[in-house]
C-alpha cells in the first residue's frame, strides 16, 4: 500500500475517533432512510425495490483509491452467494461519480452494485458522512487522492466505512461503523444475522 495513503487513512481514523462523529450513525432498531441512487451503469436503484425482494446488506465505502475498502468489498463478494442464498441483497454506496464506481468495480473485479451518492446525501441520512478538515485535505492531495475529481463535487466529504443490515420492514437490525479500515469484521460473521432476519420472516 502507498505509504502516503496509509498515513492519510490513519490520520483520518484518528480524527474521526477524536471527534465522536461515529456516534451520530444510525444504530440497530432505527428506521433506515429511503434512497434512490444510480448504480455504476447509471441505472436508478431504490431501497424500496431492493427490500421488496428481501433484506439488504448495505456497505458505505470511501472508494476505489482506498485499499481497505477494496479488500472489504472483495471479501463480501466472496460470500455474496451465501448472502443471496438467504434471500438478501448486497449493495455498496460511495460518493464517487458513476464513472469512477464503474472503474472501481471493473478493476477490483466485483459484481456487486456500487451506487453513487453524490455529495453524500444518503450517507448524511445514515449519520456516516463527515467533512475532511483542511489539514487532512492537503494530506489526501499529497497522497494522490483528489476527492473533488473523484466525486465530481468539492464538498470534501466521505462516508465513514460502515455496514448496515436492513430488514424488509426497513428497520436496521445491524449497524457496524468503524473508521479504522483494519478493524473490519469477517463478512461471514454477518450470515447468522441474515439467518435471524430470515427466521423472523418465517422463511
Amino acid at each position: 500500500m502507498n505509504a502516503d495513503i496509509t498515513t492519510a487513512l490513519a490520520q483520518a481514523a484518528e480524527y474521526l475517533k477524536a471527534s465522536g462523529q461515529t456516534e451520530k450513525a444510525l444504530a440497530a432498531g432505527r428506521r433506515a432512510p429511503d434512497f434512490c441512487l444510480p448504480d455504476q451503469d447509471g441505472v436508478k436503484t431504490s431501497s424500496a425495490s431492493i427490500l421488496r425482494r428481501g433484506p439488504l446488506l448495505l456497505i458505505f465505502c470511501s472508494g476505489g483509491w482506498c485499499p481497505g475498502c477494496i479488500l472489504g468489498l472483495r471479501a463480501l463478494e466472496e460470500v455474496r452467494p451465501l448472502i443471496e442464498a438467504r434471500g438478501a441483497s448486497l449493495a455498496a454506496i460511495s460518493q464517487q461519480t458513476i464513472g469512477e464506481n464503474a472503474r472501481t468495480r471493473r478493476t477490483a473485479q466485483l459484481s456487486l452494485p456500487i451506487l453513487s451518492d453524490k455529495g453524500g446525501k444518503v450517507a448524511q441520512q445514515f449519520g456516516v458522512r463527515w467533512r475532511i478538515p483542511e489539514l487532512l485535505q492537503t494530506l489526501h492531495l499529497k497522497s494522490g487522492i483528489d476527492l473533488p475529481s473523484l466525486h465530481g463535487e468539492d464538498s470534501w466529504t466521505l462516508p465513514i466505512p460502515a455496514r448496515f443490515v436492513v430488514d424488509q420492514r426497513g428497520i436496521i437490525v445491524y449497524s457496524e461503523v468503524d473508521p479504522d479500515q483494519t478493524h473490519r469484521s469477517n463478512p461471514s460473521d454477518l450470515l447468522p444475522i441474515l439467518d435471524r432476519v430470515r427466521s423472523a420472516r418465517g422463511v
